[in-house]
């Protein structure tokens, strides 16, 4: 098998991907096609509006985040993004268990912001990279969107290179 050298973790806010939505939606490792009938019926279920952060919240957020999983966790930051609707994190290979980062990382704002309500969906999605190629890859894929945002492609100071 081989070596696991970073993991990316992408996890969305409440309400903002439901089963059957139009970009496709995951289903025990499955990816699934749109269906609106579903989709309808997930949102009816939905016990609170959908959550999105506001644009000048998303630095602080991020910080947030870095804080705790560096803290807590021990964590090598190599790339983060944080949008109105989801996060994308990759961290350098650990023994700390995907589902422990991801829920750290949801904790850490979840306990900053204390909105009285749900922040994030159930479950993350997680990619492994087992090379530098992967690697370099999605670390393009989650600086685009920081830049996008007219921020610098690593705007937290904690965040590191490979290697470091």
């Amino acid at each position: 098998m081989r070596k696991t050298i970073a993991i990316m973790i992408t996890a969305t806010t409440y309400g903002t991907w439901m089963r059957g939505d139009r970009r496709g939606w995951i289903d025990k490792g499955v990816l699934k096609p749109q269906n609106e009938t579903l989709e309808a019926h997930d949102r009816q279920r939905q016990q609170h509006e959908t959550f999105r952060f506001t644009k000048d919240q998303l630095l602080e957020i991020g910080a947030m985040m870095g804080k705790s999983l560096i803290e807590r966790q021990h964590h090598k930051i190599l790339a983060l993004t944080i949008q109105p609707d989801h996060f994308h994190l990759l961290v350098g290979a650990t023994f700390v268990e995907v589902s422990e980062i991801a829920k750290c990382a949801k904790e850490a704002v979840r306990y900053g912001l204390r909105p009285g309500r749900p922040i994030w969906t159930k479950g993350y999605d997680k990619r492994y990279c087992f090379d530098l190629q992967a690697l370099e890859t999605r670390i393009n894929y989650i600086e685009a969107h920081n830049t996008r945002m007219g921020w610098l492609a690593k705007p937290w100071d904690f965040i590191c290179s490979y290697g470091d």
